[in-house]
């Protein structure tokens, strides 16, 4: 018999360090959107697993978060105790350290725990920064090109 490898050994290591890189146009404001599905915690209280998606809007200045920091970051919070609503603040801290953006939004929803779904919203907004107004354009049907 001999021995085989059934697939490598992960090298990836789960880390606080929140890489970025230059905003390729800082000139414009745009949407950044970022959905996070696999985001756990321990609970404080029991030591259970907590699960989360996370939503991440945000408006860079001069730097955006580098994706497999990110990955690696939020990682990062697998063995620890969290309460939902310091968690989801941390999260904002640290992007925000990181990036300076104009604007951030974190939305946490955790899955059910002891019988109640939980959905944290933490925000910052840039010293003087202001949105543009909203566009509102048409809305076309799906299938609308379609001939048949």
């Amino acid at each position: 018999m001999t021995s085989q490898s059934i697939g490598a050994k992960p090298t990836a290591l789960a880390s606080k360090n929140l890489e970025t890189f230059a905003n390729p146009n800082p000139n414009r404001d745009f949407h950044i959107h970022m959905e996070i599905p696999e985001f756990t915690c321990l609970c404080p209280k029991t030591g259970q697993p907590d699960f989360a998606v996370i939503y991440l809007d945000y408006i860079a200045d001069q730097s955006c978060v580098e994706l497999k920091s990110l990955k690696l970051y939020m990682w990062s919070f697998r063995e620890e105790g969290c309460f939902h609503e310091a968690v989801t603040n941390r999260i904002l801290d640290d992007l925000v350290a990181a990036t300076q953006p104009r604007f951030m939004r974190v939305t946490a929803k955790f899955y059910v725990r002891g019988g109640i779904f939980t959905n944290v919203v933490a925000e910052h907004r840039m010293a003087g920064w202001l949105p543009a107004p909203r566009v509102e354009l048409s809305q076309f049907d799906s299938q609308l090109n379609t001939r048949g």
